[in-house]
């Protein structure tokens, strides 16, 4: 008996949280998984992160927060975009949340009417296209493949505006590519997005510290854009804090407003010991984000040459975040050991089965033709991934 809303039935189950589960199973098994399918850097907390969270337990920050965070937490936020950005916000444009993901789903659902559509660019984070949906608005896909660097083009933009379109969601650098959207790739969306006024931006900023190629570009710089663009950051990516539940939009203080109205009603503030972490996440030494970075990049280099040594892979060069995110359609049509490839999720299946190592397909990504690796482990396990890959790869015929 499925009595559901249709609003559930309408959404799709997370993938990347599916492959998850399908190697911890094997795992439980005891089959030796180099897990590639998730989305977190493999470090732990910085320490003087982890005492600050211990002080506030002795501090009794044990009480509901304020809906949008404490006002420290805000203001340590308005002080990283002027500093770090050169954006000026007050604490009263910041909103907190459990997550850059209820950020970006706070957005959404405190925007978008039914039948309202996002113009999303593919390859997409999987909870895009659901998150609309779950507004009962429309996703509308612009699809940008691995020959453009997965970046949209100013005329792809433009193609996709109709009537109807509220928002645009831009992700630099990238879940699941890595690509990274320079200042002139800005500028070419923005001269598009100022002929039409009414086009609202969520800028998803979470990998902005996990950058290969100089500066992170917010398209909230553009003065045209500051008005009508709602960032979304959070401590999780860059100080490896995703379990602590800390994320934030920055933006127009009347959207703020509204989405505080949201929260209120559905799970009030962050958690109060969370929030006293992330203000010294960024208030304190940002020391240990610079030695993640580093790390991240030797990774990204030492994965995309090893990629690029296997048969059937078209690999192009990420800039930013933790994931490659190779073609591998060549391989589509082949079997072997009773798997058929038909689709790369078919792909990851058996890469998970037969070389035991687990991405994740592209389709829930919006590319059926790619695969995401995430490279947020050890040189150790990217070697022997890469090797355990291109062996059950070579079996395909």
């Amino acid at each position: 008996m499925n009595v559901l809303s249709n609003r559930l039935n309408s959404l799709s189950p997370s993938a990347t949280l599916a492959m998850s589960q399908k190697s911890a199973e094997l795992k439980a098994q005891g089959v030796d998984v180099i897990n590639l399918s998730v989305g977190e850097p493999d470090f732990n907390t910085p320490d003087h992160i982890k005492e600050a969270a211990k002080k506030a337990i002795d501090d009794n920050y044990s009480r509901y927060s304020p809906v949008p965070g404490y006002p420290a937490l805000r203001n340590a936020i308005v002080a990283k975009l002027k500093n770090e950005n050169n954006l000026e916000y007050t604490a009263a444009q910041i909103s907190c949340a459990n997550g850059a993901k209820q950020s970006v789903c706070n957005t959404i659902l405190a925007l978008v009417n039914p039948g309202e559509e996002v113009i999303v660019p593919a390859p997409y984070w999987v909870s895009y296209p659901e998150m609309v949906k779950l507004a009962e608005g429309e996703p509308v896909i612009v699809t940008a493949g691995i020959e453009q660097n997965f970046k949209i083009t100013p005329a792809q933009l433009e193609a996709a505006i109709t009537p109807k379109t509220k928002a645009l969601i831009l992700c630099s650098p990238s879940n699941p590519t890595g690509s990274v959207y320079s200042q002139e790739e800005l500028a070419g969306l923005v001269a598009v997005l100022e002929k039409y006024p009414n086009v609202f931006i969520i800028a998803d900023e979470i990998y902005e510290h996990i950058n290969y190629i100089g500066k992170h570009q917010s398209i909230a710089q553009f003065p045209s854009m500051k008005e009508r663009t709602i960032i979304v950051n959070g401590v999780s990516k860059a100080y490896a804090m995703t379990g602590w539940r800390i994320g934030f939009i920055a933006g127009p203080e009347w959207i703020v407003k509204g989405v505080n109205k949201l929260q209120g009603q559905y799970t009030s503030g962050p958690c109060s010991v969370s929030q006293v972490a992330a203000e010294v996440a960024y208030t304190g030494t940002q020391e240990p984000v610079e030695q993640m970075r580093q790390a991240f990049e030797r990774r990204r280099d030492l994965i995309v040459s090893l990629a690029k040594e296997v048969p059937g892979f078209e690999v192009n060069v990420p800039e930013g975040a933790f994931y490659l995110f190779p073609k591998c359609s060549s391989f589509f049509g082949k079997s072997a050991n009773g798997h058929t490839i038909n689709t790369s999720d078919d792909l990851a299946m058996y890469l998970l089965e037969v070389g035991h190592v687990a991405c994740v397909g592209g389709t829930s990504f919006g590319a059926p033709e790619c695969i995401r690796m995430s490279y947020a482990t050890s040189d150790e396990n990217i070697v022997e991934a890469i090797r355990r890959i291109k062996e059950a790869l070579a079996l395909l015929k």
